[in-house]
């Protein structure tokens, strides 16, 4: 059983850090590893991606700012944010790639089929 649990999320004014944690356990298919947010009444859109070639993806709305990385060793991917906004304000959620999902793009979320219930991110001005 695939289970993801995201941490590391709360409240900071603009222009602090945060890093997210994601703790992946049960996920042997090697695919990709992303962060998404989603911010009340809009969808779930990609920020970050972590592919299994140790390739990055990243929204151009994070680019500069966010940092993707992983431990293989303790099956842990981070999300190093600099630089927040108001506009970052949103629940952040870990996901990894499902089988099949090939024909998507790397930060579109049809891509991954598993997610971990997610850490809230906050940023006031």
């Amino acid at each position: 059983q695939v289970q993801l649990l995201e941490s590391g999320g709360g409240s900071v004014q603009a222009g602090g850090s945060l890093r997210l944690s994601c703790a992946v356990s049960g996920y042997h298919s090697g695919g990709s590893l992303g962060w998404f947010r989603q911010a009340p009444g809009k969808e779930r859109e990609g920020v970050a991606v972590l592919q299994a070639t140790g390739t990055t993806n990243y929204a151009d709305f994070v680019k500069g700012r966010f940092t993707v990385s992983g431990d293989n060793a303790k099956k842990m991917v981070y999300l190093q944010m600099t630089g927040l906004t108001p506009e970052d304000t949103a629940m952040y959620y870990c996901g990894a790639e499902g089988p099949g999902t090939w024909q998507y793009r790397f930060l579109d979320r049809r891509r991954y089929k598993y997610w971990g219930q997610g850490t809230q991110v906050t940023v006031s001005s």
